[in-house]
């Protein structure tokens, strides 16, 4: 009996099994290895994944109830890989490059002439009540004018197989260690299916990386140094801080091990200080500066801020970026391309209503049941409200917030997240997934060739983040 025979796959998009229950053609040569293994041999493979997982020590962390202290958990990750043609990314590859640029031009223009505010084509008030507004960064542009260096842009596919954007995570953006480490653990694990498939590369993204922070350093110097700033080991991605700086040859260190003199930045080494050209910096802008921002950061470097403004040293991500992180602006990112770029948005986005608005606020408190409800601030999946499952209570709860604070939340329609197949303890099901590409711009962009899958391990939750059960795949960008 085939392994296809008893799994379902309507009213949804499965990656690997058509509506007509059929095969698509670029998951008929795993299919023919899944079938040959058996589901013994499957969950013998499974157990081997999960040996070189520990054996390779990639984890990542969560915290326990109110945060108060941290646990580490072995990464999950799930070996039947994703499999998406080149074609097909090729078109997905274009609308990220497309969208990256824009938004870079974009947050240079807000601190900068601010000409998209007096042609009206987003409200001003929204971007200056954010958050993540730092009016400091007022009248300064880094080189090449790329704010967001580091971009993690996810992705879904709907119910006709189109994929769309779901977000932008301009920030500190995690993950692509995961990715990196997915490959080379199901490499190991899983060989055939880098024999039978001619799989795209990854694995030159860290040199990627290391050149895009080379270009970015704002005066040239014969012997760059660069570091990975990390907040320290109780970081739920302190993984993800040491296994780049360890890929790229470069320092991972902690505020308490850089200083400021002369408004320019050292690291203290046994052989006395080293001045720095270039900041990786994994910890948010309130911490970066105790001296501008939060007053009590022990984890940032005092006077950091103004090294930066005068072109000492590069900040990746540059501070300020987080501005068009906020999913309010998420809205305008197909009118603020077209603005920018004079381009249509070759990659669609999600339709969303801006809670700040009282005609669409309304129209979300009237139909919450059938909404998704997002703080316009958070991530890792947290504080979301998912209508059609949520209570009563936890909808009357969410109506008072939004009312509330309008601007802190906006809404999107539910879309039915496609699906592959899954190792599960009842065989292979179709599980829910999105998928996080990962942009680097600099004096040129780079899109991953894939990039991080994350799946919803529990059957029917289209919740991926690990930090909320979540697991990962690896993803196979394969010829036709």
């Amino acid at each position: 009996m085939s392994i296809w025979s008893k799994y379902p796959s309507k009213g949804v998009f499965d990656e690997y099994i058509d509506k007509e229950n059929k095969l698509r053609k670029q998951a008929k040569i795993v299919s023919g290895i899944l079938e040959k293994k058996g589901k013994k041999n499957l969950l013998e493979i499974e157990k081997n994944c999960q040996n070189t997982i520990s054996a390779r020590g990639i984890n990542f962390g969560t915290y326990t109830a109110h945060k108060k202290s941290r646990e580490k958990k072995k990464w999950p990750l799930d070996i039947i890989p994703r499999i998406i043609t080149k074609k097909e990314w090729q078109k997905v590859s274009k609308g990220l490059s497309q969208r990256v640029k824009a938004i870079n031009l974009f947050i240079d223009d807000i601190y900068n002439d601010k000409k998209i505010f007096k042609d009206k084509v987003v409200p001003k008030d929204l971007i200056f009540k954010s958050p993540h507004y730092l009016k400091e960064c007022e009248g300064f542009s880094p080189k090449y004018k790329s704010w967001s260096n580091i971009s993690g842009i996810d992705l879904i596919r709907n119910i006709n197989g189109e994929f769309l954007v779901l977000e932008d995570n301009l920030r500190v953006p995690s993950g692509v260690s995961y990715m990196l480490e997915n490959r080379m653990v199901i490499k190991d694990v899983f060989p055939e299916l880098f024999t039978r498939y001619k799989v795209s590369s990854i694995d030159h993204y860290c040199n990627k990386l290391y050149h895009c922070m080379i270009d970015c350093i704002p005066k040239k110097t014969k012997n760059p140094q660069m570091v990975v700033l990390t907040p320290g080991i109780h970081n739920s991605a302190y993984f993800e801080h040491s296994f780049l700086a360890q890929q790229m040859g470069i320092a991972l260190v902690e505020g308490k091990d850089l200083f400021v003199e002369k408004d320019q930045v050292f690291m203290k080494t046994v052989t006395g200080p080293l001045k720095v050209d270039c900041i990786y910096r994994r910890l948010d802008d309130t911490f970066l500066d105790p001296k501008v921002f939060y007053k009590k950061s022990v984890i940032g470097v005092p006077g950091l801020f103004k090294c930066w403004k005068k072109g000492n040293v590069a900040i990746l991500n540059a501070p300020g970026t987080g501005v068009a992180d906020d999913k309010a602006i998420y809205s305008f990112i197909e009118k603020i391309i077209k603005y920018y770029l004079g381009e249509q948005a070759k990659l669609k986005q999600v339709e969303t209503f801006l809670c700040n608005k009282k005609i669409e606020r309304d129209y979300v408190i009237d139909n919450i049941s059938k909404l998704v409800v997002k703080p316009t601030n958070a991530s890792g999946g947290y504080g979301i409200l998912i209508g059609p499952q949520s209570s009563t209570k936890e909808k009357n709860q969410m109506k008072k917030k939004i009312l509330k604070n309008p601007r802190n939340y906006i809404a999107q329609p539910l879309e039915i997240l496609s699906t592959t197949p899954t190792i599960s303890k009842s065989g292979i099901e179709p599980r829910h997934l999105d998928l996080r590409p990962f942009v680097l711009c600099g004096k040129n962009i780079h899109v991953t060739t894939g990039g991080l899958t994350r799946v919803a391990l529990n059957k029917g939750s289209t919740i991926v983040n690990s930090s909320q059960g979540g697991g990962s795949k690896d993803t196979l960008i394969v010829e036709s």
